[in-house]
């Protein structure tokens, strides 16, 4: 069982959110789920509601939203101000990425990624913080281990990861003592959609199988991170050991070797 009551979980549909809804519910956590796909998020919910039906866990309600849109991301705001059915955990999952030299990408899709990864989970965060304070609760942020160093061909993904598990960081201590805790989920490569979504099958190819993380044990070290109180989880002994390589590595090294690295794999 979990501490949490209620939590909402952004790109719930598929991927590593949708493995933290199905969690949660096994945890006995009742979840709002949103996403822009209505037809994913009602089978999600479907299959939670049969298999959980008896619990706290079969309580799932749907939020279908587009959180680049104006007008939706103020309904999920104004969801998590909602006092009558309190969320205390909030996930911020959704995000998107580029593939490939910065300058033959389209700037506008650069634009979008910016904001999906970080304007958007600061207004989630800021809408929900005062209940969270009110109440005591939790906010868990998925980063990567991009946010650690500078990627070429992935140069404004790692950006906004880095300006969010920082921001995620700082959130922490700002809040201790409050009974508010802030979580910056770090993972590596994932069996996700997210090679799909930035159209880099191909890069995804040459990567070897082993440094691949599911989608499952990803969402599960981060809900694990987050009943613990830490603030930094990075889910595979793997890229711990690679971040920690890294933090000890001058910075002009460490950028040439992923720039290498990189390059081999494009």
């Amino acid at each position: 069982m979990s501490r949490f009551h209620r939590a909402l979980v952004t790109g719930a549909s598929s991927g590593i959110g949708e493995q933290f809804a199905r969690l949660l519910a096994e945890r006995g956590v009742a979840t709002v789920l949103v996403a822009r796909s209505a037809d994913r998020l009602g089978e999600i919910a479907t299959d939670l509601r049969t298999a959980h039906g008896g619990s706290a866990g079969g309580d799932v309600e749907v939020l279908t939203a587009d959180l680049l849109e104006t007008g939706d991301l103020e309904r999920v705001t104004d969801r998590l101000r909602d006092a009558d059915a309190p969320v205390d955990l909030l996930v911020n999952n959704a995000g998107s990425g580029q593939v490939g030299l910065f300058a033959d990408l389209d700037v506008d899709a650069a634009e979008t990624v910016v904001r999906l990864n970080t304007i958007v989970p600061m207004r989630l965060t800021h809408a929900a913080l005062p209940g969270l304070t009110a109440r005591g609760g939790a906010i868990l942020n998925v980063t990567s281990v991009a946010s650690f160093q500078p990627v070429p061909r992935m140069a404004t993904y790692a950006a906004t990861k880095a300006l969010l598990s920082s921001w995620s960081q700082a959130l922490y201590e700002e809040l201790r003592g409050t009974g508010v805790t802030v979580t910056a989920l770090a993972p590596g490569f994932t069996r996700s959609g997210f090679v799909e979504a930035a159209d880099a099958e191909e890069v995804a190819a040459k990567i070897p199988g082993f440094v691949w993380d599911s989608p499952e044990d990803v969402a599960r070290a981060g809900l694990d991170g987050v009943e613990k109180g830490r603030a930094m989880v990075v889910p595979s002994l793997l890229y711990r050991v690679g971040v920690t390589a890294s933090s000890m590595t001058p910075s002009a090294i460490t950028r040439r070797v992923v720039g290498e690295v990189t390059r081999r794999v494009r």
